[in-house]
């Protein structure tokens, strides 16, 4: 009964650090402006069951998707066996399934592979990282934190998946020497009995060991998730839901602005009233974004694919589409800090723009789409650009020599060139 307490005390209070963690993202996400992204579900549904669920773009790197496949399938499928641990620590039984009988040893069977096909997977993953150093996983915004992140999560899932397979191992053998009917199969625990006690009351200490170390690390990632890049394990299911399913190259246009033009053009236009709040054009901070664009930053996986495809950076510039959104989830992070602090935003002084993304990062973009195109998980940068850019000229006037050329000549000549409309055939002559 005490251990069936204590397991509870534990459940209950997991469940409820996360919950409050999760709100609190929750909030911050709903700090954007809003946005309508509740059109064609059938389209949005099968756009998530593709992308996040069916893992379609990450198939361009197939080794790449090959190991995060097994990790991604091992997070899943072992996952049900968690159903099997709360009931046991929560019933005080012991393999509250077993009774399923082959069923229960085919899934078994499934865990063990799976597992080891983790186990496998997450040192790949780490040999990448820390000795062949795939260029991807490095840049300017690729500090201390962001590396020990990933190899602490991948740490973790090989010392989660090693003590399944004790757990089952010590488990496996117990039941051998009871002489009874062996409950579930195990292809792999089964290899690993050579290295266990003998004794029945050791292997009862490191089976129990195993159980209780899986459960509280499980329960330990689950809350660490908030604070972590692996948080795209839960919100790339939104994020790819709410993706933007317009071409790539479509630009909306500003409410604001558009009723200006038609009330230039139609004298009998009424727009509707102006809103409480001051209008402002584009994006100087989070707040200014859209809530999508809050939930892109959060669901960032700092992968690396769209800087790795980023023709800015690729020439050297100083555009990381990856910085991009780290930077704005570091922001968002800051001023939902300020708010817990504050009970309400009060001026720090900072913004997204200048104190987290310089001027020269958001002009170096191309608006190419490359990063969108490749994103695993429909994250889409250039929207935040483009808002960035659009505070700068329109709130500011600010744009570099060759932008403000170009604005003059549109103005004056109705082209971006410094020549009129009628000579602009000339250069068939």
């Amino acid at each position: 009964m005490v251990s069936q307490l204590l397991f509870l005390v534990l459940l209950l209070a997991a469940i409820g650090l996360f919950a409050y963690n999760a709100r609190k993202i929750y909030r911050n996400i709903r700090l954007g402006k809003a946005l309508d992204r509740s059109d064609r579900p059938v389209e949005r549904w099968k756009t998530m069951l593709k992308v996040a669920f069916g893992q379609s773009k990450m198939t361009k790197r197939p080794i790449a998707f090959l190991l995060h496949l097994f990790v991604y399938l091992g997070f899943v499928i072992i996952n049900i066996e968690m159903l099997e641990i709360v009931i046991d620590g929560l019933a005080g039984t012991h393999r509250i399934f077993a009774p399923l009988g082959n069923l229960y040893n085919v899934l078994i069977w499934i865990f063990e592979w799976l597992a080891f096909a983790v186990i496998i997977s997450c040192a790949i993953f780490l040999i990448r990282r820390n000795i062949v150093h795939v260029k991807r996983f490095f840049g300017v915004e690729m500090t201390s934190w962001p590396k020990t992140d990933a190899n602490l999560i991948l740490v973790t899932e090989i010392l989660l998946m090693t003590a399944f397979l004790f757990m089952n191992a010590a488990d496996y053998k117990i039941q051998l020497h009871a002489g009874e009917d062996v409950h579930g199969a195990f292809p792999i625990s089964s290899l690993l009995t050579g290295l266990l006690p003998e004794s029945p009351d050791a292997l009862h200490l490191i089976e129990r060991a195993c159980w209780w170390f899986h459960i509280i690390g499980v329960l330990a990632f689950l809350n660490y998730l908030p604070y972590s890049k692996h948080l795209h394990i839960l919100l790339a299911f939104p994020n790819t839901y709410f993706s933007n399913l317009n071409p790539k190259g479509k630009f909306a246009n500003m409410e604001s602005v558009t009723n200006e033009v038609k009330a230039m053009l139609d004298p009998s236009f009424a727009p509707p009233p102006p809103s409480e709040e001051p209008m402002r054009f584009g994006a100087k901070d989070v707040q200014d974004l859209t809530w999508k664009s809050l939930l892109d930053a959060y669901t960032c996986t700092e992968c690396g694919r769209c800087t790795s495809v980023c023709p800015a950076n690729i020439t050297g510039k100083l555009l990381s589409p990856r910085k991009i959104m780290m930077d704005t989830r570091d922001r968002l992070v800051a001023v939902g800090q300020n708010i817990d602090k504050n009970s309400s935003f009060q001026d720090d002084g900072k913004s997204l723009l200048d104190d987290h993304i310089s001027r020269e990062e958001i002009w170096a973009c191309t608006s190419c789409n490359a990063c969108t195109e490749a994103c695993p998980v429909n994250i889409d940068p250039l929207k935040i650009i483009m808002d960035l850019r659009q505070y700068a000229v329109m709130e500011e006037s600010q744009a570099p020599s060759s932008i403000n050329a170009m604005f003059g000549n549109i103005e004056n000549n109705g082209a971006p060139w410094k020549y009129a409309q009628a000579d602009r055939a000339n250069w068939r002559e």
